[in-house]
């Protein structure tokens, strides 16, 4: 049976230059960030010269993790991705505010609920687990579901309600709910309440619940 790898592709605003050793070279807009990535066994394909064009480098060590800046310390700046306008933040966890790989995902979610649209003309009802900063909530709204958005940050629900504003989607019916995920679904259940579908994208470490 013929097997079928679904990759990132290079857009406008994001490409991932190279990766290897440990750490992925990656642009965001027309910003370079390099940063940790331990699934990147293999050996790097570009020379250091090109690595060292980084506007910032995520650096850990035994003391303490942060990221070094070549010039100025880069705050915020908005992408153009998957069809969404978004907020990259270099972050104290070496993440950026998106999941690039995520991008088959969504295309696959907003296609499904589209055509779902199309030919039942429904309202369909998204609950979206660990929302994050709104990626995946953003997709679905756009697609003309109804979202309802849980994370237990406060931070990235602003970011993910940031994330709505610049994509022109905060009129979009999103619920955004600040909560411990197994609570709210406990509470979800004994409520009655039903989705047409969960989206469950768990962090693999956090410091909270």
């Amino acid at each position: 049976m013929d097997k079928k790898i679904d990759i990132t592709k290079p857009s406008k605003d994001y490409s991932l230059i190279d990766s290897g050793d440990g750490e992925k070279l990656e642009k965001f807009g027309s910003v370079i960030l390099r940063r940790p990535d331990p699934q990147a066994l293999w050996k790097k394909r570009l020379d250091d010269k090109e690595w060292k064009k980084a506007d910032a480098v995520f650096e850990r060590n035994e003391a303490q993790a942060e990221w070094r800046y070549k010039d100025n310390k880069l705050e915020k700046w908005p992408i153009d991705f998957s069809g969404l306008k978004l907020y990259i933040k270099p972050t104290a966890f070496k993440h950026t505010g998106i999941f690039p790989e995520q991008s088959v995902n969504w295309d696959w979610t907003r296609d499904l609920i589209i055509k779902e649209k199309k030919d039942n003309k429904n309202d369909i009802d998204v609950l979206n687990l660990f929302g994050y900063t709104g990626g995946a909530s953003l997709v679905c709204a756009q697609a003309g579901a109804k979202v309802v958005h849980v994370d237990s940050s406060k931070s990235s629900i602003t970011w993910a309600k940031e994330n709505a504003e610049i994509s022109g989607l905060s009129d979009k019916p999103i619920r955004w709910i600040l909560e411990d995920v197994r609570v709210f679904v406990e509470r979800e259940i004994k409520r009655g309440n039903k989705y047409d579908a969960i989206i469950m994208d768990p962090p693999s470490f956090g410091h909270g619940a």
